[in-house]
């Protein structure tokens, strides 16, 4: 049996070094890795931050590119119980405001799942947990590189990870049409952008 209570090395302290910018004076944002309890709960969180009309409340809605879902809790239970995977939960005051998925592939990590609370995007929580998540992938596996794929029509999330130090690639991946398992498109020409960072 897969061992899914894998230590994170925040879980320890339980808190961010810093201070969450969307949380009332002193509060402040904890992170650990998910296990098989937080499966429901995380699905909803990544369909809300994608998906339907709860997305549009927030800036990194696909409703307008992809209908349907975005992932489902057998999605998030492989990554959940995948050795190799983490899931990183994101909380403050007892409640999951973001989660991301790292995956260790040797050199690199690749970094997916990201979601943040639609009424909580644009005021550093997501740079946050970037941050982390980066931290985590260098600290806990060595990777001297993070790598991830982004649809390359969000281009105002392209250049948010730009901002950030992710470099395009121009490198793209064919959308899995007819899976619909990743949702339902809505225009013919959607296909996934490589971007990368170094983790100096």
């Amino acid at each position: 049996m897969t061992d899914t209570t894998r230590e994170h090395p925040q879980d320890k302290q339980n808190e961010h070094d810093g201070q969450d910018e969307h949380a009332p004076h002193g509060t402040r944002l904890a992170f650990r890795t998910a296990v098989e309890d937080d499966i429901p709960a995380l699905t909803e969180l990544v369909e809300s931050a994608y998906r339907g009309d709860s997305s549009r409340a927030g800036w990194t809605t696909e409703a307008d590119l992809l209908e349907g879902q975005r992932t489902d809790p057998e999605g998030v239970a492989t990554v959940v119980r995948d050795p190799k995977s983490l899931m990183l939960v994101v909380e403050r005051e007892g409640g999951i405001v973001a989660c991301c998925q790292l995956e260790h592939k040797g050199a690199h990590a690749y970094f997916g799942m990201f979601a943040v609370r639609p009424g909580l995007q644009g005021g550093g929580l997501g740079r946050a947990v970037l941050e982390e998540a980066e931290r985590t992938a260098r600290e806990q596996w060595g990777a001297t590189e993070m790598q991830m794929q982004v649809i390359k029509q969000r281009e105002d999330l392209i250049a948010w990870y730009v901002r950030r130090g992710y470099a395009r690639t121009g490198k793209l991946s064919p959308f899995p049409y007819g899976d619909e398992r990743f949702g339902i498109p809505q225009r013919a020409d959607l296909a996934f952008e490589l971007l990368v960072k170094p983790l100096s």
